[in-house]
């Protein structure tokens, strides 16, 4: 490991101990990733996490820029090297990967790799990860890069490594599945409770109506008098729902505000789908409850939408400032659709039920598409 600037056993340390900080998984694939390709100096590092449709559910990559990426276009599939990996759960090491002969269906625009080095992350029998790193950094010759490569301490550590970030990555994962099963519990409970207390009121209220319009006629004063009742119930009732939908606002926001709510219930998308989902923010502020709630169900609605409906394979969710206010838009590349259709669409795609959100706090809700070119959903609240 000699050439390795940051060896020995503290920058092990240190990357153990940066996995164990996060608990979302997607920060924890990044930090895997990340601290991969500096312990063992080389170029490039990815991880992809199998999905059960022959693609990933989730791929991180170090060392590659964001108009690269870009360029490189969708996910890979699993194939090649990557399929053997996860395929056979053994290491490659390979001083050339391009004469490979499982080496194939690399994009155009992908970076120039040659020495290579990857492994499977296991959690007990089952294969959750791949992880491979591309283009050993050490000295040139005269001739190239001659003599450059993975040796077997990088190996070796690189195996350490793996079996530290199955860890992490299982502990994240149970993480997220506890959180949401929480949050499912709570659900349940505020369901229950809505039920009873409103049910109630409103069998009520229903009988004293009925009440009222038997004596309308032979006691009016009495009528009038159940007729005040109705209207206390039916107040009562009203004070009940507001209080549950108040309850019902997803605890996250409360806790990590808008933006980090959206970008982590995005990244749990972007793992659970085949699609890619991005989410990009710029200049943000807090805003009123009720416009950051209207926002994150829209968005959620919206995303429903592009990830079942649509055939997309790239959903993108911006989120800016635009004056005082937020402009939210999620524009996916699926089949889209006529806007002259746009009142059948909508009963389809929930866009009534988005626009009334929209229009309840303030702001508006706009609609692009077309046949084959895709669709932008996009909502402007006027902040507070």
């Amino acid at each position: 490991m000699s050439h390795r600037p940051s060896s020995g056993l503290a920058a092990v340390s240190t990357a153990l101990l940066a996995m164990s900080r996060h608990l979302e998984v997607r920060d924890v694939l990044k930090t895997i990733v990340a601290s991969a390709r500096e312990l063992l100096d080389a170029e490039y590092a990815a991880l992809g996490v199998p999905d059960d449709h022959g693609g990933f559910a989730q791929f991180v990559v170090d060392g590659v820029s964001d108009a690269q990426w870009k360029a490189i276009g969708p996910l890979p599939r699993q194939h090649g090297i990557l399929a053997a990996m996860l395929r056979d759960a053994k290491t490659e090491r390979l001083a050339d990967v391009r004469k490979d002969p499982r080496f194939e269906g690399w994009p155009s625009a992908h970076p120039d790799m040659s020495d290579f080095l990857g492994l499977p992350i296991k959690d007990g029998d089952e294969t959750i990860g791949a992880l491979f790193l591309a283009n050993k950094r050490c000295p040139r010759t005269s001739s190239g890069r001659d003599g450059c490569g993975f040796t077997e301490d990088d190996e070796e550590l690189l195996s350490i490594l793996a079996q530290h970030a199955a860890i992490a990555l299982t502990n994240a994962r149970l993480y997220e599945r506890s959180r949401e099963l929480t949050i499912a519990e709570e659900r349940s409970r505020l369901a229950h409770e809505l039920h009873d207390a409103v049910s109630q009121k409103l069998f009520s209220l229903r009988l004293t109506a009925q009440a009222a319009a038997a004596l309308v006629d032979r006691d009016p004063a009495r009528a009038k008098g159940e007729l005040q009742q109705v209207a206390m119930l039916a107040a009562e009732a009203a004070d009940e729902l507001r209080a549950a939908v108040v309850e019902l606002r997803p605890a996250a926001l409360d806790e990590d505000g808008l933006v980090n709510t959206l970008r982590t219930h995005i990244q749990v998308l972007d793992r659970a789908h085949t699609a890619r989902v991005t989410f990009d923010s710029r200049g943000v502020r807090a805003l009123p409850a009720a416009q950051e709630e209207a926002l994150l169900r829209v968005a959620q609605e919206a995303l429903h939408n592009a990830l079942r409906h649509s055939g997309a394979d790239q959903v993108d969710v911006v989120l800016i400032r635009r004056g005082q206010g937020v402009a939210l838009s999620v524009t996916d590349n699926g089949q889209g659709f006529e806007p002259r259709t746009i009142r059948r669409a909508g009963r389809h795609l929930g866009l009534v039920s988005m626009r009334d959100r929209a229009s309840g706090v303030g702001g508006k809700l706009t609609v692009q598409s077309a046949p084959g070119k895709g669709t932008t959903i996009e909502m402007e609240v006027p902040g507070g």
